[in-house]
């Protein structure tokens, strides 16, 4: 119930429109990957999933953020139920120490699972204009997790209704385009299956 009424909340005060470019299935696992420009990105995209999909989905969060606090910790532990990660662990590089493999184990064990991850690969906030290159995260998850598919998501305007520094939202209309699924294909090196899915969310600014 409250996760009901948080994802009505939060689609209210962001005045999401959403577009989905190909309809997807409602039982298969997914791992979302969006853009990253403020707090709300994950709470709008879980939010923004039909509601047999999104108590599936599991977004994997900041743990310096969201366990700050008695009532972020309630949220992120019982109601998103998020995977939570030190922001270095969630980069996921190779050359990345125990903390990065851990963060990558226990993405699989949801997957197993037969729950759907959101993934922020950037690692951190931007400004909104413009994509960081992405950690390597979401590689690793799709060369170990065979045919698992990757869903770009592009977020519009979060970052106006949430910027860095600030605390309270600024109601403003935001828009979310989830694109067609994409897997790591045969023999694709992790710097171009990388690339492509950078430029999957940055085409979906197009539509």
């Amino acid at each position: 119930m409250i996760g009901g009424l948080l994802a009505g909340t939060v689609r209210l005060v962001a005045g999401g429109s959403v577009q989905w470019v190909e309809q997807l299935s409602d039982t298969r696992r997914y791992v979302y990957f969006a853009n990253h420009s403020s707090h709300l990105d994950f709470l709008l995209l879980w939010s923004s999933l039909p509601p047999r999909t999104r108590v599936r989905t599991r977004p994997v969060a900041a743990r310096d953020y969201w366990e700050t606090g008695p009532a972020r910790r309630y949220l992120s532990t019982k109601v998103f139920k998020a995977v939570l990660v030190d922001r270095t662990g969630a980069r996921g590089g190779d050359d990345a120490g125990g903390g990065a493999r851990e963060a990558i184990e226990r993405m699989l064990a949801v997957l197993e699972a037969d729950d759907s991850l959101i993934l922020f690969p950037e690692g951190t906030r931007g400004t909104g204009e413009r994509l960081a290159p992405f950690k390597s995260g979401l590689y690793h998850l799709c060369r170990r997790h065979a045919g698992l598919e990757a869903v770009p998501v592009h977020m519009e305007n979060l970052n106006r209704i949430l910027p860095k520094g600030r605390h309270i939202p600024v109601p403003m209309i935001s828009r979310i385009t989830f694109g067609r699924p994409m897997r790591l294909e045969d023999g694709e090196s992790r710097a171009a299956f990388l690339e492509r899915a950078r430029e999957a969310i940055e085409d979906l600014k197009e539509l």
